[in-house]
Formats: C-alpha cells, sequence, structure tokens
C-alpha cells in the first residue's frame, strides 16, 4: 500500500486550512490549496514530512527545495525564508510537523545506547533536507492513523512516535538530531547562545560573551556557529531582525523608520539596503501605504 497516500489522506481528514495542530501535543498537519510569497520565520527543532506540493526555504540565501516523500529536519531555531511554491485544488500542499523534544530523544538514547554514528563535518549543521525511507512513511501513517481512534490514542501515541524519533535518528541526519539529547552536547552549549541571540537580538551582540555562554573560547565558538546554522552571530542576529521587521511591516501599525529602529537598527538606510538584499524588495513594497517613509 502507498504509505504516502496514506498520509496524504489522514492530513485531509484532519487538517484545516493552513497549520492544524493534532490531538498529540507537538504534531501537526498542514493542507493548503494556495501558493504563498518568501516569508520570514524561525524555524524551531523539528521534524517536517511534505507529503503534497512543493516548497522552497532559504536558509543565509541558499535555497532548499523539497517535495512529496521529502522531509526537513532542524535541530535548533534558525531563521529562514520559506514559501510554498506548488499548491492548488488539485493538488494541495501537504505536510506533517513534529516537534523534536530533547528529553524524547534522550529517553531514546538511554533505553537503546545508540545509534552511534561516526563523526563527520556536517554532524553539527542544525539544518538538512533528504528523502523519507519506507519504514520513516510506515511509521508516520500509523501515527498519523491514530488521530481516527483517540482511545488508540492515548494508549499507542508515545509509542508510535518513539519509533518516528528511532527512524530519524537511525537516517542521515541522525547525528545531528542525537545531539539534541545529550545534555552536555556541542549543540546543547551552543543552542544556549543562540537562544540568547533570538530573546536579545534587538541588543549589540559581543562574540566573546557568547563564546562564554556556551562555554568554548571565541574561535572555537565562531566557527562551530557557522558549522551550525550556516551564518556567523552577527548574520544570525541580522536575519532574525529582519524577518521580526518584515512581520511588524506587514501588520500596518508602524512606519518603516519606527519598525527599523524598533528590531535594532540605528540607520534607516543601513535598513532599507538590508531588507532589500534579503527579500528582494525595499520595505516600502511591503509596508502599507499610508506608512511609507522611506524606501
Amino acid at each position: 500500500m502507498d504509505r504516502l497516500l496514506d498520509i496524504k489522506n489522514a492530513i485531509t481528514r484532519h487538517a484545516h486550512e493552513g497549520l492544524t495542530a493534532t490531538a498529540l501535543p507537538g504534531l501537526s498537519v498542514l493542507r493548503t490549496t494556495r501558493t504563498t510569497q518568501p516569508s520570514g520565520d524561525v524555524l524551531e527543532p523539528a521534524f517536517a514530512l511534505i507529503a503534497g506540493g512543493l516548497k522552497h526555504t532559504a536558509l543565509n540565501g541558499e535555497v532548499y527545495e523539497y517535495g512529496p516523500g521529502e522531509y526537513l529536519v532542524a535541530t535548533v531555531d534558525l531563521p529562514v525564508v520559506g514559501n510554498i511554491v506548488t499548491a492548488d485544488e488539485d493538488d494541495p500542499f501537504m505536510a506533517v510537523t513534529l516537534r523534536l523534544k530533547p528529553d524524547r530523544i534522550a529517553s531514546l538514547l538511554l533505553d537503546t545506547g545508540g545509534p552511534h554514528r561516526p563523526a563527520s563535518a556536517h554532524s553539527l549543521s542544525a539544518f538538512g533536507v533528504g528523502h523519507a525511507s519506507a519504514h520513516l512513511l510506515d511509521a508516520i501513517a500509523r501515527l498519523l492513523a491514530l488521530l481516527d481512534h483517540p482511545a488508540d490514542l492515548a494508549a499507542l501515541g508515545a509509542g508510535v512516535e518513539r519509533e518516528v524519533l528511532w527512524r530519524l535518528l537511525t537516517g542521515p541526519q541522525g547525528a545531528s538530531i542525537r545531539q539534541i539529547g545529550i545534555a552536555d552536547s556541542r549543540l546543547a552549549h551552543l543552542t544556549r547562545a543562540v537562544r540568547w541571540i533570538r530573546d536579545h537580538y534587538t541588543q549589540p551582540l559581543r562574540v566573546p560573551d557568547l563564546a562564554t555562554t556556551a562555554a568554548m573560547s571565541p574561535s572555537v565558538f565562531h566557527r562551530h556557529f557557522l558549522t551550525l546554522t550556516s551564518m556567523t552571530p552577527l548574520e544570525y542576529q541580522k536575519q532574525l531582525r529582519l524577518n521580526e521587521a518584515r512581520m511588524r511591516l506587514l501588520t500596518g501599525h508602524h512606519d518603516i523608520a519606527e519598525v527599523g529602529f524598533s528590531v535594532g537598527y540605528s540607520s534607516p538606510s543601513q535598513f532599507s539596503r538590508e531588507y532589500r538584499r534579503m527579500f528582494g524588495a525595499p520595505p516600502s513594497q511591503t509596508a502599507p501605504a499610508p506608512h511609507r517613509k522611506i524606501s
């Protein structure tokens, strides 16, 4: 039986237009018949499988394309720009997402003692796209099928979720996902610095202080941060600021200069220049007309 078709049918049964949380905490389904324009977002640690349609996600300017049977994994908070490029009434965009929880991964590692994979140059990378194995698709299809039977979900949901995590741990992104569950891993140390930047993105950033937070020397911290996120700490902060600025402009409650100042820019011209570089158009094309004050 085509397990991807089973996944699509389950998403159709349980998703409203857009992202829909399910009865299993951390598991969501998405269905939409509309394409979208590129927009900024911050990916949190999660696994997302595409069941229908096509999506682009750009991380620091590099665009990743993934479609049916392919998945994305993020193991740390990452500022990205994404858009749905293929979706219509006949072939909706459909996806299922599962938050990657450190306690669930740690428990699985503790009980199994593994898996152990040789370290590679990309083991620490926090972002990856790959093809779902038949075993992974089967586990996801069974997890979604439990949503039709609340009593079964309560009894079996945690076990099938655990199987999904195991399939991910034994897959191509397993070395990176494994570090989520290790309290003293390099990823855990870097995550503290990442979260500081995210929580204080409007404030001046000092790499030596961040390195201390991650218990590393500045040079080692800078190198590992770049490997993890594909950007420097300053680039990471800039993308957080610009994503937040775009969201505020879309609300129509602030003029452009005020938005730039509110996310940490002291120069309106610099804000406008960097916004254009990231989104391909000046902020004046995002802000509603009554609030446009600079280009």
